[in-house]
């Protein structure tokens, strides 16, 4: 053989050799390299186009199902239904419902798509996601894009009929040339996907939706539930889905306290509230060169204001209605004290843009080692003992 052949036979080799090993790191999970090689080429790219990669290698099951399973002590049971852990995926990622089954594959206990319209929208001009690395944190103003009700309807219902899934939320939006008042794109996202829904969530609460946000007003908000439970109620299923309200932040004493009122009465008690989502708040310690961008902020810099209200919430409703506390999760300890906090369930979406799939099964392994350390047998035990001492 000559030079020549010898070293292109050596650099064949070389180069399949580190693409077997990627490839196997990669399918694996492998905290590590994802830490050092994976997420840190995936922060080369723009936000954008980093989303997209991760949803389309979810998509494709780019990572092996997790086998071992979840320790009794993070498994739970809520709205008739068993969660293997209270580690779900908010909103947000798989917008058009295209990774269910990848998703569940990584080891979330749920996972929440959408938010979806009723009809296709391309949502906000780009760019419209900014990456705060220095603040661990994201800014975006989407602004709904959404491929609309039947296209999402139809994978929801095909990942639905697999005997292997997560637990599937729809969080329902309004597409943009609705009038705000108008309650009917909500209703028609419960009849649409009421019966293949493990449970639905009434998003009033984003801030990329010009007006959205004024329908967690009192008045508003009240003839808002009214309607959507009744549509709900009239669904004609075996088992109707449980109805979430996702909201804001930014919200003063007052405002959550109305809220508060309006969802513990009769003809408005939702089934669980998701608190928070993203804040149009920007904290004076932020870093990044893009803190000034219009849009919500996530990660990091909302943990401790998504927990104080994760807290606000579960005094003012005495506890009886179910949270979903998500904003800034990722470590386990940032979950248990969501937990403490009133969280029946926790949600994340920004750490794992940051980290990739290793972090489910690190929060899940670092969760089950605080409640054993602390003494709970399961994290039923631990939802809100601080909210309650405080």
């Amino acid at each position: 053989m000559t030079p020549k052949k010898q070293l292109t036979a050596l650099v064949t080799v070389t180069l399949g050799g580190t693409a077997t090993f990627a490839s196997l790191c990669i399918w694996n999970g492998n905290e590590s390299f994802f830490s050092d090689y994976v997420m840190p080429f995936t922060r080369r790219l723009d936000p954008e186009t980093s989303h997209k990669l991760a949803v389309f290698a979810m998509k494709h099951c780019l990572i092996k199902k997790q086998v071992k399973p979840d320790p009794e002590s993070i498994a739970t049971r809520l709205w008739g239904m068993n969660f293997s852990n209270p580690i779900g995926l908010a909103a947000g990622f798989d917008k058009q419902a295209e990774a269910m089954q990848g998703l569940h594959r990584t080891g979330f206990g749920f996972v929440e798509i959408g938010s979806v319209t009723p009809e296709p929208q391309d949502g906000n001009k780009k760019p419209r996601v900014f990456r705060l690395d220095e603040d661990k944190a994201i800014i975006n103003r989407y602004g709904f894009n959404s491929e609309g009700h039947e296209a999402v309807y139809s994978r929801v219902k095909m990942e639905g009929e697999k005997p292997e899934r997560a637990v599937i939320g729809v969080n329902l939006g309004k597409n943009k040339l609705s009038a705000m008042e108008d309650v009917g794109d909500y209703v028609d996202g419960v009849k649409k996907f009421g019966a293949i829904a493990d449970y639905l969530v009434i998003n009033v609460s984003s801030p990329n939706t010009a007006g959205l946000r004024g329908l967690q007003q009192k008045k508003e908000l009240e003839n808002l539930i009214s309607c959507v439970l009744e549509a709900r109620n009239n669904l004609g299923v075996t088992k109707l889905p449980p109805l979430l309200l996702k909201i804001a932040p930014d919200l003063n004493e007052e405002e959550r306290k109305d809220i508060a009122n309006v969802i513990l009465k009769d003809h408005c008690r939702v089934d669980g509230i998701i608190v928070c989502n993203t804040t149009t708040s920007r904290p004076s310690d932020l870093k990044s060169e893009f803190k000034d961008q219009t849009g919500g902020l996530s990660g990091q810099p909302l943990k401790d204001i998504s927990t104080r209200c994760i807290g606000d919430f579960y005094r003012l409703t005495g506890g009886q209605i179910p949270i979903i506390g998500v904003g800034g999760v990722a470590t386990g300890q940032d979950a248990f004290e969501k937990i403490l906090a009133g969280a029946s369930l926790v949600q994340l979406y920004t750490s794992f843009a940051f980290q990739g799939p290793p972090i489910v099964r690190r929060i899940k392994r670092e969760l089950d080692e605080i409640l054993r350390s602390k003494g709970y047998k399961n994290i039923s035990e631990a939802i809100g003992k601080s909210a309650l001492s405080s």
